[in-house]
C-alpha cells in the first residue's frame, strides 16, 4: 500500500464520526433522488406495458344512443384507425350487510369476441364463458374490478344486487379484472376504492336491460399513425352530435390517465427538487471539513512536497478522501432508494392497479446518481484540494498566521454589556462569516424540509375541510337518471329524517370566446344555498343570486375573460343550442376549471322549465342510513353518496400516505441538522482545542468551556430557526407552483404545529450533536493540546 493510501486510512479512522454524517447527508439526498424517480420510472414502465398490451384508446366518447351503423361511419373518417363501441350505464349496487352508498359501472362485453381496445385482463377467477351468463333465476354473471373487489372482500362465486334500469338484478361475481380504462377507478377523481366498481357483463344482457339492441351509447378510438387529434376530435364531434353525445376526449382529459399522469408528474417535480438540497448541503460540508484537514496538515502537506510528491499526487490524495466519503453516501443513498421506492411502489398499488406492478430501478438512475455525487463532491472540495496545491513548502512549515480579532458589528454599532462570553463567540462568528453563513443556511434548510413534509399533511386537511365542511355542508347528495322537474325536491324532502333539500343541475358546455375554448361544467346551485356552496381558496362563500356566470380565475386566464366580458357557452347535453352568459365573477378555487350559475338563472337561459339532476339533503343526526334505504325505493335515483362515508374511504389511505411521506422527509431533516451542527461542532473544537485547554488551565470550568464552544453553534440553531421557517414557507410556494395544473393546485397552508414540529426536531437534532461534542470537551487531553512546535 503506497504511503498516501496509509495516510487516507489514518485520517478516516480520525474524521470517522465526521465522515460517516456527511456520508448520511449524501444517502439522504441520493436516497430521496432514486426513491421517488425509481417508484415514478415503475409507475410509468407499467403503464406503458399496460397501455401497450392491452391497446388503450386514443379518444373517448359517450352519446346517449347511436345505432351499431353509427360506428362503421366513425371508422370511415380520415385519421381514424379502429372503433370499438360499448354499453354502459351507471347503477346503484347493494352488498349483503353494507348500509353504504355503492356505485357501480356496468360494462357490456360479448364472451366470444373480446374487445380489441381496451382489453380486460382476468386477475382471478375465470372469464364470461358465454354459456351462464344469465342464469334460469334471471342473476348475472360479472367481472369486478380488482381494487374494488379487495376493497370489499369480493371473490369468486360472492353475490351482490344492482338496481339496473328499475329492476334489482344479482350479480353473481366469477372473476376479477383489470382495464386500461380503469386503472384509477374512482369516482370523480377521489380515491374511493370502497364506494365505486367497475363490472364486466354479458353485452347482450345489458344492451337488453336498457333497449339498447343493436345500439351503443360509449366510444372508444384509436387513431392512425400520424393523424392530427384534435382534427378527428372535431370531425367525430359533428358526427356524433345527432347522437346526444358531442364531447369527445382524448387521453389527457380521461379520468384515469389524467390522474396517474399527474401523479408521474408530481413525483418528478419532488424527486428533483429535495435531493439538490441535500446534496448541496452536503458540498458545503465537504467543503467545511477538507478545508479544516488542509489547515490542520499544513505541515504534513510540506513535508510532503519537500519528500517530491507532485501537487498531482496531494490534490488526488485529498479527492480520494473526499469520494470515499461519498461513495459510502452513494452506496447507502442506493440500498435506501430501493427499499423506499420499493415501498412507494407498494403504496401505488392500492391506487393504480396493473397486471404487473413490480419496482424497477433503471440503469440510468444509477449512473445519473454516480454522476451527482462525483459533482456533489469535487464542487464541495475543488477549492479546499486546489489550496494545497498552491500551497509553498516553506510556506506550510510555518504555522499559519493568527486569526485578526476586531470588536464585533454589535460593539462598533454602541450596544454594550455582552459578557466577555458572548463577545468571544461572536468576534469568532464574525472572523469566518462565509462558514458562520453557510451554517445557519444548512440548519435553516432542515427546518424547510420539515415544514414542507408536514405542509402536505396540512393542505390535504385543509381541502378536505374546505371541501367537506365548508362547501359541501350537506350529509347525502343524490343524483338523477336524467335532468327533470324539480317538484322530485318535494318527494325527497318528505323522507325520514331529511331536514333540508337543495336542488342543483350540472351542465356540460364548451365554452368560447374568440379563438379561445375549453370545456367545463356549469354547476347549477340555489341563488342562496347553504348546503352547497361555491367557495374560494380562502374559504370565502360566494352568493350567485343575481351574479350571472361565476368562473373560476384558472378558466377565466385560459378564455381571457374579464368581469363583464360576454362568453358563448355550447351546451353538449340534450337538444344542441347555445347561449351568451356575461361574466360576473371570478372565484379562486383549488380544484377544476369549474363554472356556476343560480339553478333558475340557468334553467332560463337554456330555455328550460324548472329542471333539476340532483339534490343534496341535510339529515337528522344518526339516521342517515335509514335514509339511504329509504332512497333505494326511489325509481329515478340513479344514485347517492353519503358525505361521512365517502370521507371515511378517502382518509383510511390518504391521510396514511400522507403521514408516511411526513415522516420520511423528517427523518431526512434531522439527517441535515445533525450533518451540520455536529461537523460545526467537531471542527470548532478542533480549531479551537488550544484555547479551550488554556482556559481550562487558567481555571475555567468544563460548563463555562463548553458554552464558549456550544453557545456559537446554539446562536446558529437560533439564527437559522426562523430563516428556515420562511425558507420552508418559500420552498412551499415553489413546490406548489411546479405542482399547479388546470384541474388542481395545492393551497398553501401551513399551521403553526408544522413551525413547531420543525422547531422541535432541528433542536432536538443540535442537543443530541452539543451532547457528543460536550463529552469531547470533557475528555479534551489538555497536555497533548497544549504542546506546540519549537
Amino acid at each position: 500500500m503506497k504511503a498516501l493510501d496509509r495516510k487516507l486510512l489514518r485520517d478516516l479512522r480520525l474524521m470517522w464520526s465526521q465522515a460517516l454524517t456527511i456520508a448520511l447527508v449524501v444517502a439522504s439526498g441520493i436516497g430521496g433522488f432514486i426513491t421517488s424517480l425509481s417508484a415514478v420510472d415503475s409507475l410509468a414502465l407499467a403503464r406503458d406495458e399496460f397501455y401497450a398490451d392491452a391497446r388503450f384508446a386514443d379518444l373517448f366518447a359517450a352519446v346517449k344512443r347511436a345505432p351499431q351503423c353509427a360506428g362503421l361511419t366513425l371508422a370511415a373518417q380520415p385519421g381514424v384507425a379502429e372503433v370499438q363501441t360499448t354499453v354502459e350505464q351507471m347503477v346503484r349496487v347493494e352488498l349483503p350487510g353494507v348500509s353504504d352508498p355503492i356505485l357501480g359501472q356496468l360494462i357490456g362485453m360479448d364472451p366470444q369476441r373480446p374487445f380489441s381496445l381496451n382489453r380486460v385482463t382476468l386477475a382471478a377467477g375465470r372469464a364470461l364463458d358465454g354459456a351462464g351468463v344469465r342464469r334460469a333465476d334471471g342473476s348475472l354473471e360479472v367481472l369486478v374490478s380488482e381494487g374494488f373487489a379487495q376493497a370489499r372482500g369480493l371473490k369468486p362465486g360472492s353475490t351482490l344486487k344492482a338496481l339496473v334500469n328499475g329492476r334489482q338484478r344479482t350479480l353473481i361475481v366469477v372473476g376479477t379484472a383489470l382495464s386500461p380504462e380503469f386503472v384509477f377507478a374512482g369516482l370523480w377523481g377521489m380515491p374511493d376504492l370502497r364506494g365505486f366498481g367497475i363490472f364486466w357483463m354479458d353485452r347482450e344482457a345489458l344492451a337488453s336491460a336498457y333497449d339498447m339492441n343493436g345500439a351503443f351509447n360509449r366510444i372508444a378510438i384509436r387513431l392512425a399513425p400520424g393523424a392530427s387529434e384534435p382534427a378527428v376530435i372535431d370531425a367525430l364531434s359533428r358526427l356524433l352530435a345527432p347522437y346526444g353525445g358531442r364531447q369527445v376526449n382524448g387521453r389527457a382529459d380521461q379520468i384515469s390517465h389524467a390522474m396517474l399522469d399527474n401523479e408521474i408528474k408530481e413525483q418528478r417535480v419532488l424527486g428533483t427538487v429535495l435531493p439538490a438540497i441535500f446534496l448541496g448541503v452536503a458540498a458545503f460540508l465537504l467543503n467545511v471539513v477538507v478545508s479544516r484537514l488542509v489547515a490542520t496538515q499544513r505541515e504534513q502537506i510540506a513535508a510532503l512536497k519537500a519528500l517530491g510528491y507532485p501537487n498531482r499526487d496531494i490534490a488526488a490524495h485529498y479527492l480520494k478522501l473526499v469520494m470515499l466519503i461519498v461513495a459510502v453516501g452513494l452506496l447507502l443513498g442506493m440500498v435506501v432508494g430501493d427499499r423506499l421506492g420499493a415501498m412507494f411502489t407498494g403504496l401505488y398499488t392500492e391506487f393504480f392497479r396493473f397486471p404487473r406492478f413490480e419496482h424497477h430501478m433503471a440503469p440510468w438512475l444509477l449512473l445519473v446518481s454516480m454522476g451527482i455525487t462525483v459533482a456533489t463532491a469535487v464542487a464541495g472540495t475543488l477549492n479546499a484540494i486546489m489550496a494545497t496545491v498552491r500551497l509553498a513548502p516553506a510556506e506550510a512549515m510555518r504555522p499559519p498566521a493568527p486569526g485578526r480579532y476586531r470588536r464585533t458589528l454589535l460593539e462598533r454599532l454602541g450596544i454594550r454589556g455582552m459578557s466577555p462570553a458572548l463577545r468571544m463567540i461572536i468576534r469568532n462568528m464574525e472572523r469566518r462569516p462565509w462558514r458562520t453563513t453557510i451554517s445557519i443556511g444548512g440548519v435553516a434548510a432542515a427546518v424547510a424540509i420539515v415544514v414542507l413534509g408536514n405542509f402536505f399533511r396540512d393542505a390535504i386537511e385543509y381541502i378536505v375541510d374546505a371541501q367537506f365542511n365548508v362547501a359541501m355542508r350537506s350529509d347525502v347528495a343524490v343524483w338523477m337518471v336524467e335532468p327533470g322537474d324539480d317538484i322530485a325536491r318535494l318527494d325527497l324532502a318528505r323522507l325520514p329524517a331529511v331536514t333540508q333539500v337543495e336542488s342543483t343541475r350540472f351542465v356540460p358546455v364548451t365554452f368560447r370566446h374568440g379563438h379561445r375554448s375549453e370545456r367545463s361544467l356549469i354547476r347549477g346551485y340555489d341563488g342562496r344555498a347553504v348546503l352547497y356552496r361555491v367557495v374560494d381558496a380562502e374559504n370565502h362563500a360566494t352568493t350567485l343570486e343575481g351574479m350571472g356566470l361565476v368562473i373560476t380565475d384558472r378558466l377565466a386566464d385560459k378564455l381571457g375573460m374579464r368581469v363583464g366580458d360576454t362568453l358563448l357557452a355550447e351546451v353538449e347535453e340534450g337538444r344542441p343550442r347555445s347561449v351568451a352568459l356575461t361574466v360576473g365573477a371570478t372565484v379562486r378555487e383549488m380544484m377544476g376549471l369549474n363554472a356556476y350559475m343560480d339553478r333558475e338563472a340557468l334553467n332560463r337561459a337554456l330555455g328550460d322549465g324548472d329542471l333539476s339532476s340532483g339534490y343534496v339533503l341535510a339529515v337528522e343526526r344518526g339516521r342517515e342510513e335509514g335514509l339511504l334505504e329509504a332512497i333505494k325505493s326511489l325509481p329515478r335515483v340513479a344514485g347517492a353518496f353519503s358525505k361521512a362515508t365517502m370521507l371515511r374511504n378517502m382518509q383510511e389511505i390518504s391521510a396514511r400516505n400522507v403521514r408516511i411521506m411526513s415522516t420520511i422527509l423528517t427523518a431526512f431533516a434531522a439527517v441535515i441538522a445533525v450533518g451540520v451542527v455536529y461537523n460545526n461542532a467537531r471542527i470548532a473544537l478542533a480549531e479551537r482545542g488550544w484555547e479551550l485547554a488554556s482556559l481550562r488551565v487558567l481555571g475555567f470550568t468544563r460548563a463555562e468551556v463548553s458554552a464558549l464552544l456550544l453557545g456559537e453553534l446554539a446562536i446558529v440553531i437560533g439564527v437559522a430557526l426562523p430563516l428556515g421557517m420562511a425558507l420552508g414557507f418559500g420552498l412551499v410556494h415553489l413546490i406548489s407552483g411546479l405542482l399547479a395544473s388546470d384541474q388542481f393546485y395545492f393551497p398553501v397552508v401551513i399551521l403553526p404545529r408544522t413551525y413547531a414540529w420543525a422547531a422541535l426536531c432541528v433542536l432536538a437534532a443540535g442537543v443530541v450533536s452539543a451532547l457528543i461534542v460536550r463529552r469531547r470537551i470533557d475528555t479534551l487531553d489538555m497536555v497533548g493540546v497544549l504542546k506546540t512546535r519549537e
